[in-house]
């Protein structure tokens, strides 16, 4: 109750906010991590032209923000697949996870570091070829086909019992059950990326359906969450461009992760172009979403 009347409050002050103070101006991405509404549309139109499923739109003219051009007020990509839940693909383990924040406030990736993978392959025992060829059986050792029939209880390809029926002649026939269902119920979502006046960086935004093109109620909408940040990141709030409530990632610290994940590149000798933000962005998403297939095949910082 508490966490929800804070994150009402916040919202009032934030909204009240943007309603007074201007726009950014003046980049400060080298400094801060943040874009202004130009640079917002010069990376937006590079990832539409990297990766077309997404587009821009205008939205509820009503709901224009006038900082940014009338037909790009926000991308969006349509049904986009989610075939599991982010719980299957984790397991959830906490000790699977690594911060890439780097404090606890830091954001968490949900996948093992990678570090850690180089070293489990580095220490995986490949046998010597050479010493089992050494080693050879004599014909007469070869045990005779009869010698390996199975008992029905240890052949796991064998009718169980209870799916053989005695008949009246003394006979039997099979019995057919029906076996569990095994298809795959794919969700599908729309995601769509605005400019976050206060924040000065994208939010993302998650609009789901199940198989029958059914809205997702918010509850199912965490199912496709990884377990950290489904407690942490992820609110209900209106969308700015359309009538609608969604889940989205509070852009409260993509900044600042955007900003170490540039430094992390530069760093380790690649080049970062402004441009290239939403695709570092979209990336560094799908830690949050690891289910939902939305495209962002491109290499960043070579």
């Amino acid at each position: 109750m508490a966490t929800g009347m804070r994150h009402t409050m916040h919202t009032l002050f934030k909204t009240a906010a943007e309603a007074v103070l201007p726009p950014l101006s003046k980049s400060a991405f080298a400094e801060k991590g943040v874009l202004t509404p130009e640079e917002f549309t010069a990376t937006g139109d590079y990832l539409v032209r990297a990766c077309p499923t997404w587009s821009w739109e205008g939205g509820d003219a009503r709901k224009r923000r006038v900082f940014l051009p009338e037909g790009k007020q926000y991308l969006v990509t349509r049904n986009v697949p989610c075939m599991r839940r982010a719980a299957e693909l984790e397991a959830y383990d906490p000790e699977s996870e690594f911060t890439l924040g780097g404090d606890e406030e830091g954001w968490t990736a949900t996948h093992n570091d990678p570090a850690g993978d180089k070293a489990a392959a580095a220490a995986e025992v490949v046998p010597d070829m050479d010493a089992a060829g050494d080693k050879k059986e004599d014909e007469d050792d070869i045990p005779d086909m009869g010698d390996l029939e199975l008992a029905a209880d240890d052949d796991e390809a064998a009718l169980p019992a209870a799916a053989t029926t005695s008949k009246a002649g003394g006979g039997k026939y099979m019995k057919v059950e029906e076996p569990e269902e095994t298809i795959v119920r794919t969700r599908t979502y729309d995601l769509y990326m605005t400019y976050d006046q206060y924040y000065q960086c994208p939010r993302f935004w998650l609009v789901g359906y199940d198989e029958s093109r059914h809205p997702l109620a918010p509850d199912q909408v965490m199912e496709d969450v990884s377990e950290e940040h489904a407690r942490k990141t992820i609110t209900v709030d209106p969308h700015p461009n359309l009538s609608l409530v969604a889940a989205s990632i509070h852009p409260c610290k993509h900044a600042e992760v955007m900003k170490k994940l540039v430094d992390n590149i530069v760093e380790g000798g690649g080049s970062f172009e402004i441009e290239h933000y939403l695709l570092l962005f979209l990336k560094f998403i799908s830690s949050v979403v690891p289910t939902i297939q939305y495209d962002y095949t491109m290499s960043i910082g070579q």
